[in-house]
């Protein structure tokens, strides 16, 4: 009775994985309908990514399952505004102090900008973050920082200010002003940064680490370690 169940099992894991196929980047195609679970020293936080982003969706499932952000400090925090790690270089930094690339460590690679109308800079959301236009005229992303906005709430007027002198007289849909005004965002950064997801459960982590007191302008570091434990792929609930 023992041989005939034990030479149906290599049959079985073949069956398993043509359901589930690796794909050329190393993910499985199943892996694109998982959240990303992020747990840090401060609590855990819950990420879905964007089918609409798809570049940006797959590098960011890849690193987490190779480990990446692993041990990774949250190397930038701005109050009222956004916190940002995925900096490999501040695995052995220390808070309150320089990164040894002043924060701008990476894979050495970018990941092309992916600009969708539907993803904004809501209370929330997560994006890459990048170099300036100066030295990155297509906006491309960086291969591994990103940030989760904490944002703010903005009255009509705010809204209107930003239109001009942020966006350059491009308008903020009528849907997103209304987010935007009651849970709030970072409009100004709309089109200009790639949102890719965004945060599912844990918004009260992410306001936790935002309140931690910092080295202030220009490099906004935290005066205590707030590191990333480990990010793994989970079910979707």
């Amino acid at each position: 009775m023992i041989r005939p169940i034990l030479r149906l099992i290599p049959a079985l894991l073949i069956l398993a994985a043509s359901c589930n196929p690796r794909l050329s980047n190393g993910l499985r195609k199943k892996d694109r309908s998982r959240d990303v679970e992020m747990i840090t020293s401060m609590g855990t936080v819950v990420l879905r990514l964007s089918d609409s982003t798809p570049m940006h969706r797959d590098n960011f499932l890849m690193l987490v399952k190779r480990g990446y952000y692993d041990s990774l400090l949250f190397h930038r925090v701005i109050r009222g505004f956004m916190i940002q790690s995925g900096d490999p270089d501040s695995k052995e930094g220390h808070p309150g102090k320089p990164l040894s690339q002043g924060g701008s460590g990476g894979p050495g690679y970018t990941v092309p900008a992916e600009f969708r109308p539907g993803l904004f800079h809501k209370r929330g959301a997560l994006a890459a973050a990048r170099t300036g236009d100066d030295v990155n005229p297509t906006k491309a992303s960086s291969g591994s920082q990103f940030y989760i906005v904490q944002g703010r709430q903005f009255a009509e007027a705010g809204l209107d200010s930003i239109e001009t002198f942020r966006l350059r007289g491009r308008k903020i849909p009528q849907d997103q002003r209304a987010v935007y005004a009651s849970i709030g965002g970072a409009p100004h950064l709309d089109q200009n940064y790639t949102v890719f997801g965004e945060v599912v459960s844990g918004m009260e982590v992410v306001d936790s680490i935002a309140a931690v007191p910092t080295s202030g302008r220009p490099l906004d570091r935290p005066l205590k370690e707030v590191r990333i434990l480990k990010m793994k792929l989970v079910k979707r609930k």
